[in-house]
């Protein structure tokens, strides 16, 4: 099933549900027809979109509204925090392109401090689903939560079957005492690769989808960092505010250390090209990956990467 699929599903078995969106139609675009006036294009006005959706969900409605990551989360955020945030009222964000997924747009339009802005607003929930099989598995129960939630939307495919979704539980993919990979979103694709040759070098390996990021599966952490002589954090977003910082504020909030390398956008947005070329350049293929962590490069194979369905 699509996101597009879920969503209308959804809509149409109960009239709560309230499509919304700011002349951003990719994702919903077969949608209008289905639904009628249950679906409302604000044009390009994020911070009106918002709080319609607030008014909306103030009388009891669902509202899933759909923007450009970088517009929803810096044009819209002082609505998306004081309109849904503040009240704590059931806004769902669905967020297109964010991060690497922006592929082809220049900073204007790179959203890589999405994460580190929404887990700052008071009563709102993160997620970044693997891909489209994990993000299907995680929307129900995400719609289904009381409160205002921020969702990158991912529908890129991988071969991985995922476990079932619960909320604010982390998907522990593997167990390793070498290295364990915490990761999210786009780069678990690659992060399975660099899982596969860190293993052919003779490492013990694990890997972790956070899927959820606020809540964060705390213990899952703890775990991994105790059980692992070095932890990685990877993701398509600036060190600061992301995982990275998740990670040190939950050993530091339990009083233990634990060596942790970042594997982030460091003070600089990325160069916009195709995505395959984007992860090359910056350093964020799977091969690459694995030989940062090695340090030393290997004969490695690097599987082709696909580019994105929305490509900018």
């Amino acid at each position: 099933m699509t996101y597009e699929e879920l969503l209308t599903q959804t809509a149409l078995a109960d009239d709560r549900f309230i499509v919304m969106t700011a002349e951003n139609r990719a994702l919903v675009r077969n949608i209008p027809g289905k639904l009628g006036n249950r679906f409302i294009d604000t044009g390009i006005t994020e911070q009106t979109m918002i709080g319609a959706a607030a008014g909306l969900a103030l009388r009891g409605r669902i509202p899933v509204v759909h923007a450009l990551a970088s517009f929803l989360t810096m044009r819209a955020f002082e609505f998306v925090r004081t309109d849904a945030g503040v009240p704590n009222l059931p806004v769902k964000l669905s967020s297109f392109i964010p991060g690497f997924l922006s592929d082809g747009n220049g900073p204007t339009h790179q959203a890589v401090e999405d994460i580190s802005l929404m887990r700052g607003i008071p009563n709102m929930t993160v997620f970044a689903p693997a891909d489209e099989q994990d993000l299907v598995m995680m929307l129900p129960e995400i719609w289904k939560h009381p409160h205002p939630s921020y969702v990158r939307i991912n529908t890129r495919k991988t071969d991985h079957q995922h476990s079932p979704f619960k909320l604010g539980k982390a998907e522990i993919i593997s167990k390793g005492d070498d290295v364990t990979i915490l990761t999210y979103g786009l780069l678990f694709e690659q992060a399975l690769i660099a899982v596969e040759i860190l293993k052919n070098e003779g490492l013990s390996v694990g890997l972790i989808n956070l899927r959820s990021l606020k809540p964060v599966d705390e213990q899952a952490i703890l775990e991994a960092t105790r059980e692992s002589a070095i932890t990685i954090t990877l993701e398509d977003h600036f060190v600061t505010g992301g995982l990275y910082s998740i990670v040190a504020e939950v050993l530091l909030k339990h009083c233990q250390t634990a060596k942790v390398i970042p594997m982030a956008l460091k003070d600089k947005w990325f160069k916009p090209s195709l995505l395959p070329n984007v992860l090359e350049h910056e350093g964020f293929t799977g091969k690459q990956i694995a030989e940062k962590i090695l340090g030393y490069n290997t004969n490695a194979y690097q599987p082709e990467i696909s580019i994105p369905q929305f490509s900018e």
